[in-house]
C-alpha cells in the first residue's frame, strides 16, 4: 500500500459512486486495509484530494525536467511545454476531473482542494519568471512584477476550465487556446505592450 494506491482508490470510488466517500473508513473498506494504515500516508480525505491535483502537476514537471531538450527552451517555450504535457496527463483521468468541475463555483472548496497544487505551481511560475528576466522575455516593473505569478495561476485555471469544457476532437481547441493564452501573456509582460497600455491608462486618468 502506498499513496498512489490510495489516490487511485479514491478516484475509483468517486467514479463508481458518483460522490466522495463519506469517511476514511469507507475508502479503506474498498482497499481492504485497516483505517490506521491510511493515516500513515494521509491525514484526511481532503488531503487525498489535494494530493491528486498535486501529483499530476509534479509528474508533469518531473517528466519535463528529465527531458534535455526542455532545458534548452526559453521561459515561454517551457510554459507552453508544461501546459501541453499537463493537459495530456489530466486526460488520463478526465472522467474524475469532470466530476470536480463544481468546485470552481464554490470558492472555499476550490481553494482547499487546489491549495497544495497552487503553492507548487507558484514556485514553478516564479522560477520561469526569473528566467524570463534574464532572457529579457519578461520586463521587471515596479509594483507590477510581483503580480506576474498570480497572472500565471489565473492562466492555468483558464486552461484547466477550457479543457474541462472542450468537446473538440482530441481537444484540439484546448491546444489552440493554450498557444494563444501563453503568447498573449508574454506579449503583455514583455518590453513594450504592457508599457504602452499603462502609458495610455495614465493618459486617460490624467485627462479626467
Amino acid at each position: 500500500m502506498d499513496k498512489n494506491s490510495i489516490r487511485n482508490a479514491y478516484k475509483l470510488y468517486l467514479l463508481e459512486n458518483g460522490k466522495e466517500p463519506v469517511s476514511v473508513y469507507m475508502l479503506c473498506k474498498t482497499l481492504d486495509m485497516p483505517e490506521s494504515s491510511f493515516y500513515e500516508f494521509y491525514s484526511s480525505l481532503e488531503s487525498v484530494e489535494q494530493d491528486i491535483w498535486l501529483s499530476v502537476f509534479e509528474e508533469t514537471v518531473s517528466q519535463l525536467k528529465a527531458d534535455e531538450t526542455y532545458h534548452q527552451y526559453n521561459a515561454q517555450e517551457k510554459l507552453l511545454s508544461f501546459y501541453f504535457l499537463w493537459v495530456s496527463k489530466l486526460r488520463d483521468d478526465r472522467s474524475y476531473f469532470l466530476l470536480q468541475k463544481d468546485i470552481f463555483h464554490i470558492p472555499l472548496v476550490y481553494r482547499k482542494k487546489l491549495h497544495t497544487f497552487k503553492t507548487a505551481f507558484y514556485e514553478f511560475a516564479a522560477a520561469l519568471i526569473k528566467e524570463g528576466y534574464v532572457s529579457s522575455e519578461i520586463k521587471e516593473r515596479k509594483y507590477i512584477s510581483d503580480q506576474y505569478v498570480h497572472g500565471f495561476w489565473v492562466q492555468a485555471m483558464f486552461v484547466l476550465k477550457y479543457w474541462l469544457d472542450d468537446t473538440s476532437v482530441n481537444f484540439e481547441l484546448t491546444d489552440a487556446a493554450i498557444e494563444k493564452a501563453v503568447n498573449l501573456s508574454f506579449q503583455l509582460i514583455g518590453s513594450n505592450t504592457l508599457d504602452s497600455i499603462l502609458d495610455f491608462g495614465k493618459f486617460l486618468f490624467m485627462k479626467r
